[in-house]
């Protein structure tokens, strides 16, 4: 096997190819490798956060907080925007190509013994837990891949859970409904372990499943709270209040979140430190501005309403047109995703994306048109249609890049290299 897979690579591909299914719900074959391989327990605490949208922002946050309070950080997330390193990090650096290739090594080992296949996602999870544990780390923070309850990252017990938010996605594997998809986020949860719910109504099943497990739930307006005013904002609950933070790079919802999960969580962390990592976090791909050749250029993962519609929130005000480069996959709400987007966009660059469950732009132009949108241009690539989106863009124009994480890849890869 070594010889046959000495590069990262070779492992990515061999990992795509290993279960019958990219995606395969259930966490009976993934915890018998994890009970092999004895990563069930990581030596630290863990914060688990799930949510429709917002999941990155949060474990950015948090990550951000706790290594400006000097502790050491291990860092889960997916999907990734350009290396699939991104997806493991210790504080706040995505580990080196070898460091993945051991794990990868002892992972298999373990799966082998063990005579299971698993998903991409499961083994490249076990991955980052076999790093972690072997980091000594102070604490670690998961994020779930999709949904909670059945995704790989659950057969590690929170100390804190966090529900960013509770929007329709996923559905055929999480349900069509807000309800049935609280369900299955709320799975997270550890019975009398505190957990965070940023979700401002959240549907009665998470509510029900928290009171069954005597979870100690804070809700937001609730348990705690948040206020913005011009140039700062003020965040409390009922035994610390800030007053006075930096308006944040992410959405302040999130940081909000993110701030209840700080105090609920075991590790001690003072306000100066909350202050400046506050300042400090940011993301790639999440409301990021890049400016080209003086134009603004705003860049969002956004992959459903519910995205798409906190993104076109958080917008400020535009003084001249705005542009955007389009792009999503078949197996999303496309319709409803344009629709919050009416009246927000004056001129859309819409794009293929040639990868898995990708449409093509001829697929997007008929529901833009029937919503009486203006198409600027259909494009086979990102890369031809941000291009286009540019040459088009007077002085004081934005262009907003969204639709999905491929969407931001290939228009960050386009800016990167002219």
């Amino acid at each position: 096997m070594s010889l046959e897979l000495q590069t990262l690579s070779d492992w990515l591909r061999h990992l795509e190819g290993q279960h019958v299914k990219s995606i395969d719900m259930g966490l009976e074959r993934v915890q018998r490798v994890a009970d092999e391989l004895c990563v069930c327990d990581l030596g630290c605490p863990v914060i688990t956060v799930a949510g429709t949208n917002g999941k990155g922002s949060t474990v950015t946050t948090l990550t951000a907080i706790y290594q400006q309070a000097a502790y050491r950080v291990g860092t889960y997330t997916s999907p990734h925007i350009h290396l699939f390193n991104e997806r493991i990090a210790l504080n706040g650096q995505m580990v080196d190509d070898q460091t993945l290739i051991a794990a990868f090594v002892q992972v298999e080992a373990a799966r082998e013994r063990a005579a299971i296949s698993l998903t991409y996602f499961e083994f490249t999870t076990l991955a980052a837990f076999y790093i972690f544990q072997q980091a000594k780390l102070d604490i670690v923070i998961l994020e779930v891949g999709l949904g909670g309850r059945l995704d790989a990252v659950n057969i590690i017990d929170a100390d804190v859970a966090v529900i960013t938010s509770i929007g329709i996605d996923h559905t055929d594997w999480l349900g069509d409904t807000r309800e049935a998809i609280s369900r299955e986020k709320a799975g997270i949860f550890r019975s009398q372990r505190p957990a965070i719910c940023g979700d401002s109504n959240p549907p009665q099943p998470l509510l029900d499943y928290a009171a069954e497990l005597a979870v100690p739930l804070q809700r937001v307006g609730q348990d705690y709270r948040y206020h913005v005013q011009e140039n700062s904002w003020s965040w409390s609950n009922n035994q610390h209040h800030y007053e006075g933070l930096a308006i944040p790079k992410l959405a302040i919802a999130n940081v909000a979140t993110a701030l209840a999960a700080v105090h609920a969580a075991p590790l001690v962390v003072d306000a100066k430190t909350i202050h400046i990592a506050i300042q400090q976090a940011q993301l790639a791909g999440r409301a990021e501005r890049i400016v080209y050749h003086g134009k603004e250029i705003i860049l969002d993962v956004a992959h459903n309403p519910h995205g798409a519609a906190f993104f076109m929130q958080q917008l400020p005000h535009a003084s001249h047109r705005t542009l955007a480069v389009f792009a999503m996959l078949a197996d999303k709400d496309i319709a409803g995703t344009l629709d919050v987007c009416l009246g927000m966009v004056d001129e859309w660059f819409i794009a293929g994306l040639s990868v898995p469950r990708g449409t093509t732009a001829q697929q997007l132009a008929p529901l833009l048109i029937e919503r009486g949108m203006h198409i600027g241009g259909t494009y086979h690539s990102v890369a031809a249609a941000i291009r286009s989106a540019c040459q088009h863009a007077q002085t004081g124009d934005r262009i907003l890049v969204f639709g999905s994480f491929y969407t931001v890849a290939h228009a960050k890869q386009w800016l990167q290299t002219h």
